[in-house]
């Protein structure tokens, strides 16, 4: 196994990445999600990654979490298959879970391109992209047709561009009325930087109401199906100052939320070298690493601890996850990095977590979170 991933991360190193480098970014997403797509329709090709690139089976990651089980704590963040095209390739390629989106009730083109850019220099990315998909009615058939993912599924839901602050409720009940049956769980982005005031939602009386009006709703829809409610997190964006992330952690716990994702993707551009650090937009990858890691650290310690926590932004390493975790997070999430390190990090990430919880003393990962918290 391992000389099979090796091969192939020489391969993604030196021949697959260098190609797609040389491609526009968002062409480059474009040709790599058609080769996922393919991967997908085909059960031998997965069958085929699965034993290439294995997921660790170890009961030392795995959790109870939200109603179910993460058999590793390495998942994919949202923004990447953003129309669930892909679905049934992230477990062949190790992940634990994954999360898709981010839909919006309507589909809708996004922002002008170009609107992705790699920041090579400073190991990032920046995109504008504005929630471009194709709708939760489009997402729903894809999803049916795959069938019950093998790992836990979040569906990402946001409002569409055109909708007002003061309708976003009925946007987010939407996505999560078309796409309940569907769903494991339900993130809640109000923390992309990308669509004009979403981050307004953040606030504490914006908040508080969005809060209230979907987890009636939440639970009105399991109630029609005779059945549990399903989990529902909130994603929150690294550029809060603490009194507004204390402010926006306490409204949340007032509400029967199940967690909480950080972080988003980041306005700053402190340190960056690379040509494009002017762009606009979201900033993801290396220079969000610790920001986002600190971001954790604070919901940890205000939430006592009792606030599931997944931990996203700068993830390239085991140590990089690691540190996360020590700081509260639960699980973690993978966008730049994959990008960056191709394929094999999920599955090379959750084996060498194993040995680092081992080398620290640990019978269980759950002893490690918010260690350092």
């Amino acid at each position: 196994m391992k000389r099979s991933m090796g091969i192939l991360q020489f391969g993604y190193e030196n021949v697959i990445k260098p190609y797609l480098f040389r491609k526009d970014a968002e062409d480059a997403h474009d040709f790599t999600f058609k080769l996922l797509k393919t991967i997908s329709e085909n059960s031998w090709m997965q069958k085929m990654m699965s034993t290439i690139i294995s997921a660790p089976t170890n009961k030392i990651l795995e959790q109870q979490l939200f109603g179910m089980t993460f058999a590793h704590p390495v998942g994919l963040a949202a923004g990447l298959d953003k129309n669930a095209v892909a679905v049934p390739v992230w477990a062949s390629l190790g992940f634990g879970f994954l999360e898709v989106g981010t839909v919006t009730p309507v589909g809708q083109a996004g922002n002008d391109k170009p609107r992705l850019f790699r920041l090579p220099m400073d190991q990032a990315l920046i995109n504008r992209m504005g929630f471009n998909n194709a709708g939760s009615e489009a997402m729903l058939g894809r999803l049916q047709a795959f069938g019950k993912s093998s790992i836990p599924l979040a569906v990402n839901i946001g409002k569409n561009k055109s909708t007002p602050n003061e309708q976003a409720l009925e946007d987010y009940m939407k996505c999560m009325s078309v796409l309940y049956d569907v769903a494991d769980f339900f993130v809640v982005n109000i923390s992309s930087p990308n669509t004009p005031n979403l981050r307004e939602l953040q606030k504490s009386d914006e908040l508080d109401q969005l809060l209230s009006g979907l987890c009636n709703h939440r639970k009105v829809l399991a109630s029609t199906r005779g059945a549990s409610v399903k989990p529902m997190l909130v994603k929150l964006a690294p550029d809060m100052t603490p009194e507004d992330l204390e402010v926006s952690i306490y409204t949340m716990r007032r509400h029967p939320v199940d967690g909480v994702i950080a972080t988003n993707t980041t306005l700053s551009r402190d340190g960056l070298q690379d040509r494009h650090r002017g762009e606009m937009g979201g900033l993801s990858g290396k220079p969000l690493t610790m920001k986002s890691t600190e971001v954790i650290r604070s919901i940890y310690r205000m939430s006592e601890g009792k606030f599931p926590i997944i931990g996203v932004g700068g993830i390239f390493t085991a140590d990089d996850a690691y540190a996360k975790i020590k700081a509260g997070a639960s699980l973690v999430e993978l966008y730049s990095g994959l990008i960056y390190h191709g394929p094999t990090l999920a599955s090379s990430i959750s084996h060498e977590l194993i040995q680092k919880l081992q080398q620290d003393g640990f019978e269980h990962i759950s002893q490690a979170i918010g260690v350092e918290g």
